[in-house]
């Protein structure tokens, strides 16, 4: 989709009626919201189950229950990140953030990185059983492991499905460091196994928090706990004795890069007690770019013209914007004294060097040690 296609008013896609309450259907069975009928099941996999729940939590979603080959993904060696391993339990994510940069990987499995990706979740119902494998494996070096940095591993259907205390418990026991990036309270769920693991092994956690502005939030990140809310789960974690970092991302061009967004939203996290700040300027990759686009135009379209003139380069703003709005939170930081090193935004690949994919900006190499004041991991957009 290109901006100038762009037309105000385009209606978001109806929701689908739930079936009964954890009624499950094989294969070629219930027909779901949007995109492929569910007989059309990611990768085809055999003995996938489509499952749907009439809580209201859940309407309209179909989860897809398989039994995954692998749980440990190799990032690949081009991407440009600080982790070279990580844990994905689900594909798709009902946090249905309208700029997550992982919608295009829905489109790998015949599915729409629009409403199919907040909607048909793909559930990896054996991940702490294949986990518990895969780290008791010769071939496995005890390497630090990162989650939630594709989709969030504590989104909603977490809830339901409670694969990370099986993920958790199997890093526990085998003492393997990772880290953990959230937009979900559901992590305090779990505090007393990350209390346990951080006592045998490096534990990293990192909560994203993009804005503080109530009706922007319900708009552009329908399917998450409030920013409040995310903001207790910091002070919750740093009370529990873990040095929690926010990533204050994606800082949205027009809507929240002015200084007011930007001093309260660094207000709320210093208050929070937050270890470290890192901001970072929304990217708009294939997928998200589009389905971004729609929302700007029905919600605020008269800012379509501003990001088809600042993203014609490609899926980055320019650097020299990048770093002067990093400039005005290192300001704000600064007045609040809060910590941390900052990368600057032009750090982030500028028009005509767009990384593939995949990639991300280059913060610090993997982290050794006992878990330090920073955090920086890349975005769940």
């Amino acid at each position: 989709m290109r901006w100038s296609h762009l037309a105000a008013g385009v209606p978001p896609p109806a929701a689908d009626r739930p079936l009964a309450a954890g009624e499950r259907t094989p294969a070629g069975g219930a027909q779901p919201a949007g995109g492929a009928p569910a007989d059309e099941l990611p990768l085809k996999l055999p003995g996938a189950v489509a499952r749907r729940f009439d809580t209201p939590g859940f309407a309209g979603m179909t989860f897809y229950e398989i039994r995954s080959k692998s749980i440990i993904n190799r990032v690949p060696g081009a991407s440009r990140v600080p982790f070279e391993w990580t844990i994905n339990p689900y594909r798709g994510c009902g946090h249905a953030c309208v700029y997550c940069f992982a919608r295009n990987t829905h489109s790998y499995l015949d599915l729409d990185p629009g409403a199919d990706f907040d909607r048909r979740i793909v559930v990896k119902v054996n991940a702490g059983e294949l986990l518990r494998r895969e780290l008791a494996a010769p071939r496995w070096h005890g390497d630090p492991i990162a989650m939630g940095t594709n989709v969030d591993c504590y989104q909603r259907a977490e809830g339901k499905y409670r694969l990370m205390r099986e993920i958790l418990a199997a890093l526990r026991d085998f003492a393997n460091p990772f880290s953990i990036l959230t937009k979900g309270t559901l992590i305090l769920r779990d505090l007393d196994l990350l209390r346990q693991a951080a006592e045998v092994t490096d534990v990293r956690l990192a909560v994203s928090v993009g804005l503080v502005d109530e009706a922007l939030w319900r708009s552009v990140e329908p399917g998450t706990p409030s920013p409040r809310r995310r903001l207790d789960v910091v002070r919750t974690l740093t009370d529990a004795g873990f040095a929690v970092s926010v990533l204050m991302a994606p800082i949205l061009p027009g809507l929240t890069d002015h200084e007011e967004s930007i001093a309260d939203t660094v207000a709320a996290v210093a208050a929070a007690g937050a270890a470290s700040l890192t901001p970072l300027v929304l990217h708009l990759r294939p997928g998200a770019r589009e389905w971004y686009q729609q929302w700007l135009a029905r919600n605020h379209p008269g800012l379509v013209d501003h990001y088809r003139d600042l993203y014609a380069g490609g899926s980055y703003a320019p650097g020299a914007y990048q770093r002067e709005v990093t400039a005005r939170v290192r300001e704000a930081a600064r007045r609040h004294g809060l910590a941390g090193d900052q990368p600057a935004a032009g750090d982030q690949p500028a028009a005509g060097d767009q990384p593939e994919v995949g990639d991300q900006p280059e913060p610090a190499r993997p982290w050794r040690g006992r878990p330090a004041a920073r955090v920086e991991q890349p975005t769940l957009w």
